[in-house]
């Protein structure tokens, strides 16, 4: 990956799209917010495919992030909180707790903060009528 400078922050381009990076949400993601939301979108694309494996029909997911940062350590993040809220039919609280598990040990984002970031997930589902 290469970043180049601008005025009001960092910017670098994929084969999708560019990304702007910045401190001030005038101009980019903030770092933290892309912190969060790597660590977010990991977990979830894994534990979708953990589900979808299981045979689990879920037609809405919906995942919140509290996060917690300390602003004596230069606002280091030291909390993540996932709430996840799936919705689906067929559903199974015991697959889905184990599912959540597994994708926690197999996410590659979790895992390389783990040590030093506290991340909590927690999970609701509503079961849909057939």
């Amino acid at each position: 990956m290469d970043f180049y400078m601008k005025e009001q922050g960092v910017r670098t381009s994929f084969d999708y799209g560019q990304l702007n990076i910045s401190g001030n949400e005038d101009y980019g993601f903030r770092p933290y917010q892309l912190m969060v939301s790597s660590i977010a979108g990991c977990s979830a694309s894994v534990f979708r495919k953990i589900v979808e494996k299981q045979r689990m029909e879920l037609e809405d997911w919906k995942i919140t992030a509290d996060v917690e940062r300390n602003p004596e350590e230069a606002n280091r993040i030291e909390r993540i909180q996932l709430h996840y809220i799936v919705k689906g039919k067929n559903l199974s609280e015991e697959k889905l707790k184990k599912s959540l598990e597994t994708a926690r040990k197999n996410c590659s984002m979790i895992r390389s903060v783990e040590d030093s970031i506290t991340i909590e997930e927690s999970l609701e589902y509503i079961e849909l009528s057939v």
